[in-house]
């Protein structure tokens, strides 16, 4: 069964904000674990509010399920400016945003749309059979199938999974 969510938010802060507790409340309606979703969202969706905005125009949030994979997806009108992780001082208070989700993540990653738009994506693998809300922090490593020699992950060029009941054009 393909589950599956979206929601037009406002590109400010109230929209960011609104767009993690609206995931929140649909991953304990679908028995899902919370974390680590809602802080992706939480993150993407700030992105979207802080770099992708363009005022009148709304981002949008899609979360769905296909397995075992939660795929996050957020999609602003800004498809002039590709995030990219970014090297920050010990001190800075901001730019660590794409970092938190590359270590968050399985897999991620950027895809360009229809001018104007772009799709930042993460997907998260879960268990069948987790708590909707860990009781503890997980310590440890992400479930990352591969890593790049420096260890960090490099975002994918995949294109998004179509939602429920639409295919990509070409296929």
């Amino acid at each position: 069964m393909i589950q599956n969510f979206s929601v037009l938010l406002s590109p400010t802060p109230r929209g960011a904000r609104l767009a993690r507790l609206l995931a929140t409340e649909q991953l304990r309606d679908w028995g899902l674990p919370l974390d680590p979703a809602r802080l992706i969202v939480a993150e993407l969706a700030n992105n979207a509010a802080t770099h992708g905005r363009v005022p009148g125009r709304n981002f949008r949030l899609l979360l769905y399920v296909v397995g075992d994979t939660l795929r996050i997806e957020v999609t602003d009108t800004r498809g002039d400016r590709l995030p990219h992780r970014r090297a920050t001082d010990e001190g800075a208070e901001g730019g660590r945003g794409l970092a938190l989700v590359a270590a968050l993540a399985d897999r991620w990653g950027v895809v360009p749309g229809l001018p104007p738009r772009k799709t930042v994506w993460a997907e998260v693998t879960h268990r069948t059979g987790q708590s909707p809300e860990p009781e503890t922090p997980r310590p440890g490593r992400t479930g990352a199938p591969q890593e790049q020699p420096t260890g960090e992950k490099a975002p994918h060029q995949a294109p998004p999974l179509p939602p429920a009941g639409r295919r990509h054009s070409g296929e």
